[in-house]
């Protein structure tokens, strides 16, 4: 049975160690963590959000054959506000959060995927850690999505629960976990979308964790052995705009999204969409 674990979140894990293979050929020259949204590479949002959400260290899980995402954060990050896990072998995200089990210790935290970014007034992670304040288990930022995308993503089967004081529509008691469920087969429009607040006993779970077909160890498939054992997970539908950028068209679409938006490219990329 899983500790409960007390306590505000202090630090974040940016797993950042992937190959960008549904990136090929260009995320062999450049990881995708670097790529740009607009003016800024993906990666120094997901820092912005987390630094903004009153978090104090970024453990960073990095891929020791490639430097120049640690020549980055070396360049641009105070050196007391980061540290590295290194990830030898690409054997997926549970594995990767894995690196950093000696780091963490004792306490709740936070883990925000090196692909995804959420436009909000109140940052993401700040949004979910006020419910891990109030329920002390873990939580999972929750997203809903048109029917023909479901098959795309990890979707919870939940049901909403009212915590007084918080507006209980957006709280979930997560039920199942589906990774990328049959089209017509998903349990719900709720999709999870890369944030996390999670507690120390996951890492003992995802040890017991089978590897999938591709040898990977798979955080949702760990999530999942909690819910059967019958303990509690959370879900919390974010306020904000998910900005996804783990493959091409969904990169595009974040891309134009934020450029559109832009006070100073905005109205020129408009004038410039007109002419096609």
């Amino acid at each position: 049975m899983m500790k409960n674990v007390r306590g505000k979140v202090k630090k974040a894990i940016i797993p950042m160690a992937g190959m960008g293979t549904r990136f090929l050929p260009f995320s062999k020259i450049l990881p995708k963590e670097l790529w740009p949204l607009v003016d800024k590479p993906i990666i120094q949002y997901i820092i912005e959000e987390i630094k903004a959400s009153g978090i104090k260290e970024i453990i960073f899980i990095k891929n020791p054959r490639r430097k120049i995402s640690s020549d980055y954060l070396e360049k641009f990050l105070e050196k007391s506000f980061f540290s590295y896990a290194t990830q030898n072998e690409q054997l997926g995200d549970g594995h990767a959060i894995l690196q950093a089990e000696k780091m963490i210790k004792d306490e709740p935290f936070a883990v925000s995927m090196a692909d995804d970014v959420v436009e909000s007034k109140t940052p993401c992670l700040l949004q979910m850690m006020k419910v891990y304040e109030k329920l002390q288990k873990p939580i999972l930022a929750l997203y809903k999505l048109p029917k023909e995308k479901l098959s795309s993503y990890g979707i919870v089967g939940a049901e909403p629960i009212i915590i007084p004081g918080m507006e209980s529509s957006k709280i979930y008691r997560i039920k199942k976990i589906v990774e990328k469920p049959a089209i017509g087969e998903a349990p719900s429009d709720l999709a999870i979308g890369g944030k996390y607040i999670l507690t120390p006993g996951i890492f003992s779970r995802l040890k017991k964790t089978e590897k999938n077909k591709k040898g990977e160890i798979i955080l949702a498939e760990a999530l999942q052995k909690i819910i059967e054992d019958g303990e509690e997970i959370y879900g919390y539908q974010v306020e904000g705009k998910w900005l996804e950028c783990g493959n091409k068209p969904a990169y595009m679409e974040s891309n134009l999204y934020l450029s559109l938006k832009h006070p100073e490219f905005g109205p020129k990329l408009r004038k410039a969409i007109k002419k096609f």
